[in-house]
């Protein structure tokens, strides 16, 4: 893959963590934005595909009810933590 050349400012502050952080990784501050520039690109890819298949499943009337999002969020630390609830609303007929 070939690479092109681009250049951004960033706060001082901001150069001297990511120099740093090169530094201890043995890496080039541009290796290390670079690859930090493709897990957002990629983070936000996800949660663009995330999106549209909940907005598919919505416009199908599949939806996890409130009462199970509930309930499953009242288990989180407990001893008896519940799985993420699974769709119980559908459309009528089904």
């Amino acid at each position: 893959m070939a690479s092109v050349p681009f250049s951004l400012r960033l706060d001082a502050a901001v150069k001297r963590r990511l120099d740093r952080e090169a530094r201890k990784a043995d890496r080039s501050a541009s290796y290390l934005a670079t690859k930090a520039i493709e897990a957002f690109l990629d983070a936000r890819e996800a949660k663009r595909q995330a999106i549209q298949a909940a907005l598919k499943e919505a416009g199908e009337g599949v939806f996890v009810s409130s009462e199970a999002v509930a309930s499953w969020m009242d288990s989180w630390g407990g001893e008896s933590e519940l799985a993420p609830p699974e769709p119980d609303v559908f459309p009528k007929g089904e």
